[in-house]
């Protein structure tokens, strides 16, 4: 009896990496149910694996999903105990969960090879994040195609590369203020406070951006790569990155990597916080129902939401003038607080972090939700009362966010979220950018100006609320289901990849 044709999945170790993965595989389960899928990770990130699926267990089309576990102790490589994802580390340890990323490739060539012997054949391809580059030479060394994966979008992508191959923002004396990105337009330029401080002081012999630059070059040499994005929003970044960086190999777009019930699907329905809490795998600091009831007495597109994702924060100085802002402007809102970075993220929230009496005025005014580490965010984004996202910019939010035609306030603080904020502003007409950084110095003067301004019914709130609103449905359309002609471009996109599989398979027999 012949065997199935199986791919194999491997994300980075982090939050915002393993659930467009995983929501990629039940993409593929759907289109393809006769191929295998394994999504391979260390222990406790298999333990999430597990339990998400096992709560969709009712969901038929999943049933070809597999896990594959590879050994890791997180403290043989200077990291706490039972510290196998970005989400359970202090901002400056993640470095060192890069690095021990490496040593995974033994163990997971390892797998590959028991695979191959139970399967009696070559798997169909191995997906692997860009920060796994280096499992393009395990598929190599097998003989199978390899395919890249960027959980971001094509312009935060492309940015990345550019820097981190060439590191353009220094020359022979030093960091440049303001530089031009090689391999985009001349007039593409970002300045040095654009960059997070770890790569704005790297040069050649930093072993940081040496490690992103080996794993990115290795990516570069896959049979083509997968990108979170919908063709018709991100021109400038899908064009670069197809000229410049993966020519002649594909790029597919296949996303946005959401979950249905926020392209159509009612807020309402049962499923929908269980979506958002498989999601997450996250406690939440209020109930979606509790959410979503103080929500229905807000008006249309008044309420501002802010949160700046799983593990960003903003300082104590920050946070306070963020406060002060926010009510001066006098607009509802909801806000998912966490510590000040001078703090453990994972601490409990204390009301001295923000203005005297605070807390008491917006809970006895119902002017606010004040939800302490976790909000179901999805839910909250697709209420008609949630007029502006005040995000961090990491490109799973901003996904959620434009889908549901809803502009951004941008505070970019790591990773390539400034990028997406660069785009956001100048390419799509949907962001104003706040703040950038974790040094970035606020007052609450402009915090009350900007959120005035983006979420006024006239002016630039009103274009950027309408140049949001055509995302969105550019959005629906990818995605959208019909055969033929009307068939969405996201949809076209993994059918071509799946049959691109498919055509190199029958090519080797």
């Amino acid at each position: 009896m012949a065997t199935q044709d199986h791919i194999i999945m491997f994300p980075f170790m982090a939050q915002g990496h393993i659930i467009p993965f995983l929501a990629l595989a039940k993409l593929i389960s759907q289109r393809s149910p006769a191929i295998k899928i394994t999504l391979v990770s260390t222990p406790i990130n298999i333990q999430y694996l597990q339990s998400t699926l096992n709560s969709s267990s009712s969901e038929t089309t999943i049933n070809n999903i597999y896990l594959a576990e590879l050994p890791f102790t997180s403290s043989d490589h200077g990291l706490p105990p039972n510290s196998e994802n970005t989400d359970a580390l202090r901002s400056h340890q993640i470095k060192n969960l890069f690095f021990a990323s490496e040593t995974l490739k033994p163990s997971f060539q390892n797998l590959i090879s028991n695979i191959i012997e139970t399967d009696q054949r070559v798997p169909l391809c191995i997906i692997s994040d860009i920060f796994i580059g280096w499992a393009v030479d395990v598929a190599r060394s097998v003989g199978t195609s390899h395919f890249a994966f960027t959980t971001g979008g094509g312009y935060g992508t492309a940015v990345y590369f550019s820097l981190y191959l060439y590191l353009p923002h220094r020359n022979s004396t030093g960091i440049i203020d303001e530089f031009h990105l090689p391999k985009f337009p001349e007039t593409c330029r970002l300045h040095s406070s654009q960059l997070p401080s770890y790569l704005r002081e790297a040069d050649s012999n930093d072993p940081f951006a040496s490690f992103i630059k080996k794993q990115v070059s290795f990516s570069l040499k896959s049979d083509g790569m997968l990108c979170n994005t919908v063709e018709e929003i991100e021109i400038l970044g899908l064009e670069i990155l197809r000229k410049k960086y993966m020519n002649p190999q594909p790029v597919w777009t296949i996303g946005p990597l959401i979950p249905p019930f926020l392209l159509g699907q009612d807020v309402n329905s049962p499923n929908s916080s269980v979506v958002s809490h498989q999601r997450t795998g996250k406690e939440f600091g209020i109930s979606p129902e509790n959410c979503i009831e103080w929500l229905d007495h807000q008006q249309p597109a008044s309420v501002l939401y802010i949160s700046f994702g799983s593990q960003n924060t903003i300082s104590a100085s920050q946070m306070m003038e963020l406060a002060l802002g926010v009510e001066e402007s006098g607009k509802p809102f909801i806000w998912v607080l966490r510590p000040p970075r001078e703090f453990d993220i994972k601490s409990e929230f204390k009301s001295e972090w923000l203005p005297e009496g605070f807390e008491g005025r917006i809970n006895e005014g119902k002017r606010g939700l004040l939800v302490k580490k976790w909000a179901p965010q999805l839910e909250i984004l697709c209420h008609k009362s949630t007029g502006v996202f005040l995000s961090h910019c990491g490109w799973n939010s901003v996904m959620e966010s434009l889908s549901q035609g809803v502009p951004i306030i941008g505070w970019p603080l790591a990773a390539e979220q400034a990028y997406n904020s660069k785009m956001m502003e100048e390419e799509m007409g949907v962001c104003v950018e706040l703040a950038r950084g974790v040094e970035g110095k606020i007052v609450c003067e402009e915090v009350k100006r900007v959120i005035e301004e983006v979420m006024s019914k006239e002016g630039k709130g009103g274009e950027m609320k309408r140049k949001a609103m055509m995302i969105a449905e550019k959005i629906r359309v990818a995605v959208r289901e019909e055969e033929g002609d009307q068939k969405g471009s996201s949809v076209r996109a993994l059918d071509d990849f799946l049959e691109t599989l498919l055509v190199s398979k029958r090519g080797e027999k």
